[in-house]
């Protein structure tokens, strides 16, 4: 009973991560009142312009027939917006001639985003207000600009960033990260906003679908919940929404501890699909052992997910090594071959100059060995 309960806990608190993300960054089909996809873009009223792109831009109130702006809401303590900043100073750069304009909005003093500005990018060895010259970068403490959009829009996080189009109206709402083919489209006059709309009508059905099912996975009703799933996917009408609720199917088979033959084909899948994107098998490989140690037998994958591990962290980025070598030493030590665990996390610790990373993967290489000591080292082998 008390492996259902951590189960049903783990499963919710994923599923309503997934929940608020869709409510925080879905668009919506406007209705009177707000703001969606296909609105008339609202005026802009900012206070403080502080970048211009080298002079080449000026402050915007009306937007121009004809032209492209990415509205985008920022904050200098928001760590994906930070991360954005590189990537729109690409874009603008990118259609600098083509009449697109980029405008990032904060909601700060003055003097804090100039504070940041005046800091230093160590990420890329400049400071923030080199990486952000390219484009518009302005604060509104007032918040009237926030509140004509993204309270309009009913848009809770940030970085968020909305596309307006030549016409003066909303094409697009998104992540700025997730913009260069929607921005591509506007700009050559090949969007379709009309099946962009569908498109978060669709999202907003799975939303309300996702609310249902993690009520069902947070009583332990797995069957029921597995059982929705099946049935939106069946539903759905674009390749993608098929994709995510098959993802989710399974995902909730393994908190169940249902892994079928169906189920085991879809995960090796998956982490023979993943040895491509070395972070995202990585994360796959922690999740993994999060479940593990919430009671989820995760044996069958084991050697599948380890064996993807041991052959892309040999060749990784550099910094990447040291969480590839500790998670595998995780998945390593959950298996039982404590010899390996402690290889493993022996080359996370040597892969990082970084000091206090190293102090950090010393405690659990200590634990390793502790164990090992104990005689609870083993090959992996089962007995």
């Amino acid at each position: 009973m008390k492996t259902t309960h951590l189960r049903s806990r783990l499963m919710l608190t994923a599923l309503m991560c997934c929940v608020a993300g869709f409510s925080a960054l879905l668009p919506h089909v406007a209705s009177a009142n707000d703001l969606g996809i296909g609105s008339k873009a609202p005026a802009l009223n900012i206070e403080h312009w502080v970048q211009d792109g080298n002079g080449f831009f000026k402050p915007v109130t009306e937007f121009e027939k004809d032209k492209v702006y990415v509205v985008e809401f920022w904050a200098t303590w928001c760590g994906p917006c930070i991360q954005s900043m590189p990537h729109l100073a690409d874009l603008q750069n990118r259609y600098r001639g083509d009449g697109v304009q980029i405008i990032s909005v904060s909601d700060e003093s003055l003097d804090e985003v100039k504070d940041l500005l005046g800091k230093k990018n160590e990420n890329v060895g400049k400071t923030f207000a080199e990486v952000t010259a390219a484009y518009s970068l302005t604060t509104d403490p007032d918040r009237s600009v926030y509140k004509d959009y993204m309270t309009a829009a009913k848009q809770q996080g940030i970085p968020t960033a909305f596309v307006v189009g030549k016409t003066g109206r909303v094409e697009w709402i998104g992540h700025p990260m997730d913009m260069d083919g929607p921005l591509a489209a506007v700009v050559e006059g090949k969007w379709d906003r009309d099946a962009f709309a569908k498109e978060m009508v669709a999202e907003q059905k799975m939303q309300e679908s996702m609310q249902r099912l993690s009520m069902l996975a947070s009583t332990g009703k797995f069957a029921e919940a597995i059982a929705l799933a099946e049935a939106q996917g069946k539903e759905a009408t674009t390749d993608a929404s098929k994709q995510r609720w098959m993802e989710i199917k399974y995902s909730l088979k393994l908190s169940a501890g249902s892994l079928d033959d169906d189920s085991l084909a879809f995960f090796r899948n998956r982490i023979k699909n993943l040895k491509s994107d070395p972070l995202a098998l990585a994360r796959f490989g922690y999740s993994l052992y999060g479940q593990a140690q919430q009671g989820v037998d995760i044996k069958p994958l084991l050697a599948n997910v380890m064996a993807a591990m041991e052959e892309v962290a040999k060749d990784a980025d550099p910094q990447m090594r040291p969480l590839m070598f500790n998670t595998l030493a995780m998945l390593a030590s959950e298996s039982g071959d404590l010899k390996k665990a402690i290889a493993s996390q022996q080359a996370a610790i040597d892969a990082t100059d970084d000091e206090r990373q190293k102090k950090r993967l010393m405690v659990m290489l200590d634990e390793f060995k502790q164990k090992a000591g104990d005689g609870s080292a083993g090959d992996g082998t089962e007995k």
